[in-house]
């Protein structure tokens, strides 16, 4: 594995989109579950008790920004070929979103807009936010792997 993922990320171009994606996944994640404030300047604070949701977040982007670049590699050597592309990027994109399960006061704001069904549904979000970004961390583990083997199996790519 780790040969594929220095054939991947030794084009600077997958490399930066990597960091890029990390980047813009962990500042929008942490400034959603309000672990980061802008007003009246830029600050951090983890409260105690939510350091598991805060590493859930730092996971969750990482592993995006490991699982997209590849992705988008694939789909690069494969796009002029006969073979199926599979779901790896849907995948991905899937457990990205939801990461992003509880949206602090901008997801008030929003699904307060959908009446009963969305307090019934921000509820949910907020009640079982730790198990869905699990969820989304195991997603995003499956297409890893998936990835890795496609990259090896369809994009004739050797692990060295």
């Amino acid at each position: 594995m780790n040969g594929i993922l220095k054939t991947v990320f030794s084009n600077l171009r997958y490399s930066l989109l990597a960091v890029g994606i990390f980047l813009f996944m962990l500042i929008g994640l942490l400034f959603l579950s309000e672990y980061i404030f802008i007003t009246p300047f830029v600050t951090g604070h983890i409260p105690l008790g939510t350091e598991l949701g805060f590493s859930l977040i730092v996971i969750i982007s990482g592993l995006s920004a490991l699982v997209l670049p590849m992705n988008i590699y694939r789909i690069n050597i494969l796009k002029n070929s006969k073979r199926k592309i599979g779901g790896g990027v849907l995948g991905s994109f899937i457990g990205a979103a939801a990461g992003a399960c509880s949206c602090g006061p901008i997801g008030f704001a929003i699904i307060s807009t959908f009446g009963s069904v969305g307090a019934t549904s921000m509820t949910f979000l907020t009640n079982y936010e730790i198990p869905i970004r699990i969820a989304a961390i195991v997603l995003l583990a499956i297409t890893y792997y998936t990835t890795v083997k496609s990259l090896r199996v369809e994009c004739n790519l050797k692990p060295q």
